[in-house]
């Protein structure tokens, strides 16, 4: 299934969400729902719950968005103190319900609901040693791995099996896992993956982004460090480092387009990450124009900093229609252009006869951008300058991020200026790596920045770079 709608954009693959009440009175369900709504920007093509109520196991998921999938009718039967959650976003060909999460698997001592968000760049070993030991699979996602892993392992307690588990998987990953007891979330050992930690009067949360707690009325306590174990029951909140000894390597693209702008990551506002990169891509690529304007939405911080940063006049080009459903999906190439004019409509009184300097959060295979400059040209703007908040796309993504195949990407096969003309600008100007990284504000550069430099964190063997992407949640 192809999403049309946002063509030109990478895709993050998931959100998730975990509940523990001490409380049976609460609503859990209702509570983990929220938290998926806020955190809807991360995944739309399937949406699930699954809680517990001490005995037993209850859960629901369908594809679509998280409304659609759920109901009143529904959360009557989500029955428990313990809860998980799981958006996902899923590409061609795994559209499909045996993949959505949570997943929930029975083992000898009760059930095991798992959520994931991320990728495992040796899952496919994994999954073929396990089915060589007699395991059989209901799925393609590499997240049955990981909860068959910790189901092996639970013999000496939930914690020890996720430690041992987190020996053997490589790659991206932040989970929340529960059993009749406990809710534990894990963020892998680079921190690629977001997860944070929040608590209400007798609820303790987990979620993918802070914005998710904000909605879900939980104050937020911490980020979950990389490598860290957060252990929740009757007795309280424990932490647990489990991983040590590697840098640090979070994904910039969170900052750049897949957080929400009101979500707080490591300590950083993304909101005023993006309004940084768009000051300090001013400096580094000024213009003579008289409207700033931005690709709405995630565009638009970056936008604000570059016009203030000039002292350009920040305007609205763009008319963004937001009642076109996801689903709105055409196979042919002259369809999906027309789907992009659908979407985002030119202001023709906002832009003719000026200058405009269009702002986007990158360029994946121009083809987008090609149509949008078009469009303002077409509504009469005398010219278009287009400034991007990140490097160009080079390499592919092997952690979790739907990246197309390396020569699909037009920053890996052409130069800034041969991009300029293929999109039709008078003038295309990328964010330095250095200035991204700046615009963050954090010394160190704890970040993983393989898709516009090659360097990858985790080694990524040949058979996954030879397979392409290899989707999280997605077929292994």
């Amino acid at each position: 299934m192809l999403n049309t709608v946002n063509i030109h954009k990478l895709k993050e693959e998931c959100g998730v969400v975990g509940v523990y009440s001490n409380s049976f009175k609460s609503k859990v369900s209702k509570m983990i729902y929220y938290g998926l709504i806020a955190l809807q920007h991360r995944g739309q093509e399937s949406a699930g719950i699954a809680t517990n109520d001490g005995e037993l196991a209850h859960f629901h998921k369908g594809m679509g968005l998280v409304s659609e999938v759920f109901d009143d009718s529904i959360f009557q039967k989500l029955q428990g103190h313990i809860g998980i959650g799981h958006v996902r976003y899923s590409t061609t060909g795994e559209s499909y319900i045996a993949n959505a999460q949570p997943l929930v698997v029975k083992y000898r001592k009760g059930s095991i609901g798992l959520a994931h968000n991320g990728n495992l760049t040796n899952a496919a070993l994994l999954r073929e040693r396990l089915e060589d030991d007699g395991v059989v699979f209901q799925t393609t996602i590499d997240s049955e791995v990981i909860v068959n892993l910790i189901a092996r392992y639970s013999g000496e307690g939930l914690s020890y099996a996720i430690e041992r588990t987190m020996d053997l998987i490589k790659g991206a990953y932040a989970i929340v896992v529960m059993t009749e007891d406990q809710l534990i979330g894990v963020r892998d050992s680079y921190g690629l993956r977001p997860l944070c930690v929040g608590k209400l009067e007798d609820e303790y949360v987990i979620a993918s982004e802070s914005c998710a707690l904000d909605v879900m009325g939980a104050k937020f306590i911490k980020d979950v460090e990389p490598g860290e174990m957060v252990i929740i029951n009757k007795e309280g909140v424990n932490y647990k480092k489990v991983e040590k000894g590697v840098k640090k390597a979070s994904c910039i693209f969170e900052y750049i387009y897949f957080a929400r702008p009101d979500s707080i990551i490591d300590g950083v506002s993304i909101y005023h990450a993006r309004k940084n990169a768009g000051a300090i891509l001013a400096k580094e690529h000024p213009v003579e124009a008289d409207m700033v304007i931005a690709v709405p939405d995630t565009s638009i911080p970056a936008a604000i900093g570059y016009a203030e940063t000039l002292g350009i006049p920040f305007g609205e080009g763009f008319i963004k229609n937001r009642y076109i459903g996801r689903t709105f999906i055409q196979p042919e190439q002259s369809m999906r252009e027309m789907a992009v004019l659908l979407k985002l409509n030119p202001m023709r009184n906002a832009v003719e006869g000026k200058r405009i300097v269009m702002i986007d959060d990158s360029i994946v295979r121009g083809t987008t951008s090609r149509q949008i400059v078009s469009s303002l040209k077409r509504a009469g703007a005398k010219e278009v300058h287009v400034r991007i908040s990140s490097p160009p796309v080079a390499h592919s993504c092997y952690y979790g991020i739907d990246t197309p195949d390396r020569n699909q990407l037009i920053g890996a096969v052409k130069t800034v200026d041969e991009i300029c003309n293929v999109i039709g600008a008078d003038s295309l100007g990328y964010i330095s790596l250095r200035g991204l990284k700046d615009s963050v504000g954090i010394a160190d550069d704890p970040f993983c920045h393989a898709c516009f430099c090659g360097n990858y964190p985790i080694e990524v063997p040949n058979e996954v770079r030879n397979k392409g992407f290899n989707r999280s949640g997605g077929d292994i």
